[in-house]
């Protein structure tokens, strides 16, 4: 009796561990929803705006190079009862500034946000840097945001007679918590009984996995995918709550998400990324290099005693041809991206030529990825 209990416990536990391996695996590649989607209307705004730095050591920008520095200091100074009409402005200590921030979703009225300076003039340094009263507009030129403090940069710019030393961009700042927002966007989440989902990766699959995913946790088909990048959820009848709370209960459902094969190249510092799902079919590749070397020694030929010739230089040139051939290996047909990259580091190759043979590979028809060059 012990022996066939112990037999039965012994098989229950063999099943529970070849059903849980296989939902391992699939938890390992999935992600939450909350990390693959965009609410509709929860986003930032970019704010941007016109002001002026002063305080600085000299470092502004210089007025008649820089005629609209000149007039914002003659406005602001008349907006303070200084008049300065017709008067010849020098200060080096004022430089015309762009402010950028983001405002973010649901930003409340008078809460602050970080705030972006760069310089727009011939200023050669923001240190030490206050930026005075600057409205921020939206892309309506409404006023959301008012922006003002001290600028802090990352750089510095160090000048003698003879050297220059420069580290990092000081032209460039950011203010902590430098803006005060006035004006908050109207959106009530909670008021919507639809709403849509935004795949920050648009697929097919993924969007039809989300939506099933959200309609297997609530018991009625409420999602629906409305296309790779969409997928639309509608309150449902009787629901005891607003939006807000399903989506609270939406986002932590976990979902495996799909993508198409891609290999991304960058040509210009020969970066190459794959997917996962890259394949390619049996083909055979052969690489060669050739190296030309050219080299400069010229020699100096003096004329005998006595004589009238004159010093000249006689050319030489040392030339050389080196070529390096590689077989034709062949690329048996991978199964998975291990397999591929194994298959053409055994060429030897640098990363630009497999650039180059990627391409031409693709050109073959054999591989089965899309190309993106940046």
């Amino acid at each position: 009796m012990k022996n066939s209990l112990l037999r039965q416990l012994l098989a229950s536990l063999i099943t529970a561990a070849l059903v849980l391996a296989p939902m391992h695996g699939a938890q390992a590649a999935a992600a939450r929803i909350k990390d693959i989607v965009d609410i509709e209307g929860v986003r930032e705004n970019q704010l941007v705006g016109y002001g002026l730095v002063v305080g600085l050591d000299g470092t502004g920008d210089s007025l008649n190079n820089s005629p609209f520095t000149k007039q914002s200091l003659q406005s602001m100074l008349e907006r303070l009862g200084v008049n300065t009409a017709g008067q010849n402005v020098r200060t080096a200590n004022v430089a015309a500034v762009m402010v950028t921030a983001n405002l973010p979703a649901f930003g409340a009225q008078g809460s602050r946000i970080d705030v972006n300076v760069a310089a727009l003039g011939d200023s050669k340094s923001l240190q030490g840097g206050t930026l005075l009263v600057t409205p921020l507009l939206g892309a309506d030129g409404e006023v959301y945001a008012i922006a003002q403090g001290s600028v802090t940069i990352n750089g510095f710019k160090a000048e003698g007679a003879a050297a220059t030393v420069i580290s990092g961009v000081p032209t460039t700042g950011r203010i902590s918590s430098g803006a005060l927002i006035e004006r908050e966007i109207a959106f009530e989440l909670g008021a919507q009984r639809t709403l849509r989902l935004s795949l920050r990766n648009p697929d097919l699959t993924t969007a039809r996995r989300v939506a099933l995913s959200i309609n297997d946790f609530i018991g009625v088909p409420t999602a629906v995918p409305e296309n790779p990048s969409v997928v639309r959820i509608t309150l449902p009848q009787g629901f005891n709550g607003n939006i807000v709370d399903l989506l609270t209960d939406i986002e932590q459902l976990v979902v495996q998400t799909d993508e198409v094969a891609k290999i991304v190249i960058d040509e210009n510092s020969g970066i190459i990324v794959m997917g996962k799902d890259v394949r390619v079919s049996s083909v055979a590749v052969a690489q060669s290099n050739l190296t030309v070397t050219i080299a400069e020694n010229p020699t100096i030929v003096q004329p005998a005693p006595l004589s009238n010739g004159v010093t000249a230089v006689q050319p030489s040139t040392q030339l050389n041809v080196a070529r390096k051939d590689s077989k034709l290996a062949v690329i048996d047909e991978s199964v998975t991206l291990q397999e591929l990259v194994d298959g053409l580091n055994a060429l030897g190759i640098s990363p630009r030529d497999l650039i180059a043979i990627l391409q031409a590979i693709k050109a073959t028809g054999a591989l089965q990825a899309e190309i993106q060059v940046m």
